[in-house]
């Protein structure tokens, strides 16, 4: 049996020590406040730019939702640092059965929801019957092997599956995971009744989404007494409201602009890690990317280093598996920048002459469509750039598969299981692939199931069944008044109860 044991105080130092971990990965280190006075009754500004439809995080999916929300104002049995790295949170600790099949979780002390009411095992039970049964909740998918969910006692919940699932309990991190109080009649469109730090005050639609401190918070209680989230979809329009003060954190800095915040003296810039995959999408089932070495070719055909440096962020990135995910592996010996063998195997395919179209979505810019004109043109292919609305790439490139390149920005964790899809519309049909995956999945020993998935993203990677442009970074503008604010992942989500502002002098 499998056991996680930690103190749920424990959370806030874990998630400090992840800030100083990544600064070691070559982040700028932000400025110490150490000996400034605190102030916890001061209001942290954020600018973010995708503001949410609504705030109904159990019917509705998107980032900008799971950004603010999840350990914020709802929480999970578990969540997940800055680092992907599985921890408890309203559970204080739970169990794994040896045969992977039954997780049992016991619920801390004194959780109050918003509204003042105690929560129990049963709401757990509720809220997970919820997306276990019925398909318009999110997570709903990800709870197919869910055979029984049952709460023994008040303070114990207890969940079956059907089969073993590796990723499971990384499921209960995400929006499938959150617990909602049994028979809530909340409108979760325009408010909230979760269990965390904050509550929601106010939203002015189009402009700001105002949280507070819940003070009767079962954890050690925010830093902050509000936060207040600035929606500017403006990348100059956010640096700008930045160094006019109207902002202590900018997150989602445009490379090109990093400069004007960085000769204010203002803020520190800190560039934190994702999971987005910058990927370049080659249609497997298609001629002539149906051919191995035209798909090697285009791979060796791009200067990475480049086109790193064109967009202004970003790691190298060889594979389907990222830093942050199970299964990563530096697979940079697979592939180089070799624009002459890349004529040699276009040549040995019949392809010299090829002409081929990609497919973007609009929101995507230029920059990348550019440095691949330039660098194919200099191995004899033409390279046609259709830039389309996303509905439209949803429907021709992703629903009928009809392209012959694309690049999207690939940003939800763990998502190897598309490179193990033949249907999904990479068009990538792999058995040993296809097999390693769902032995990785069924694999109850995490460290031997990253084994079996690092083995099938070689295989991927060795076919060239994609290429993989850059591993996102996240540029952030910080004031030296401001810290803890976390650096990784904060595209997915920016937990806030450890951020503290100084008074300033």
């Amino acid at each position: 049996m499998f056991r996680r044991s930690r103190r749920i105080a424990l959370i806030s130092a874990l998630a400090a020590t992840a800030v100083i971990l990544s600064a070691c990965t070559g982040a700028p280190e932000p400025a110490s406040t150490s000996k400034a006075e605190v102030d916890p009754d001061a209001t942290l500004q954020v600018g973010l730019v995708l503001e949410p439809t609504n705030l109904d995080i159990r019917h509705t999916s998107g980032a900008a939702l799971e950004q603010i929300l999840i350990d914020n104002i709802y929480e999970g049995l578990v969540t997940r640092t800055q680092d992907n790295e599985i921890v408890e949170r309203l559970a204080s600790d739970y169990t794994v059965s040896d045969d992977g099949l039954t997780y049992t979780f016991t619920l801390n002390d004194g959780i109050l929801f918003h509204d003042g009411s105690p929560l129990t095992s049963a709401d757990v039970v509720a809220s997970y019957e919820a997306v276990r049964t019925d398909e318009t909740v999110q997570g709903n998918a990800e709870f197919a092997s869910v055979a029984s969910v049952t709460a023994p006692d008040a303070t114990t919940v207890e969940i079956v599956l059907s089969e073993p699932n590796q990723n499971f309990l990384f499921a209960l991190t995400g929006p499938a995971g959150l617990v909602f109080k049994s028979g809530d009649t909340t409108d979760l469109k325009t408010a909230e009744n979760g269990t965390g730090p904050f509550t929601l005050t106010r939203w002015s639609k189009g402009s700001t989404i105002t949280f507070a401190r819940f003070d009767a918070y079962w954890g050690e209680p925010a830093g902050v007494a509000e936060v207040e989230f600035q929606y500017i979809p403006d990348f100059t329009a956010g640096v700008n409201a930045a160094i006019a003060g109207d902002v202590q954190v900018l997150t989602a800095v445009d490379p090109n602009l990093a400069s004007q915040l960085e000769d204010s003296g203002d803020f520190t810039l800190t560039k934190g890690r994702t999971t987005d995959k910058a990927t370049l999408a080659f249609n497997n089932a298609k001629a002539p990317l149906d051919d191995v070495r035209v798909r090697e070719a285009l791979r060796l055909a791009i200067d990475h280093k480049a086109l790193i440096e064109a967009v202004g962020a970003g790691t190298p990135l060889y594979g389907p598996i990222p830093e942050l995910d199970p299964g990563y592996e530096d697979l940079s010996d697979v592939v180089s920048y070799d624009p002459e063998r890349a004529k040699e195997l276009l040549a040995e395919a019949g392809q010299e002459d090829l002409e081929l179209t990609l497919t973007i979505p609009s929101f995507y810019g230029t920059t990348v469509p550019k440095v691949l004109i330039s660098d194919f043109a200099k191995v004899g292919v033409t390279l046609d750039v259709d830039s389309v609305e996303f509905p439209a790439w949803l429907e021709d490139v992703y629903t009928n598969k009809d392209y012959d390149l694309s690049f999207v920005l690939h940003v939800e964790p763990r998502d190897f299981g598309n490179f193990a899809n033949p249907e999904y519309y990479f068009g990538y049909d792999n058995a040993e692939v296809q097999s390693l995956y769902a032995e990785a999945l069924a694999e109850v020993d995490p460290d031997k199931s990253a084994e079996l998935l690092a083995q099938a993203a070689r295989i991927v990677s060795e076919e060239h069944a994609a290429d993989w442009l850059y591993n996102g970074e996240t540029i952030t503008a910080v004031s030296p008044l401001v810290s803890g604010f976390p650096e990784d992942s904060i595209n997915s989500r920016i937990d806030l109860a450890g951020v503290t502002v100084s008074v300033e002098k």
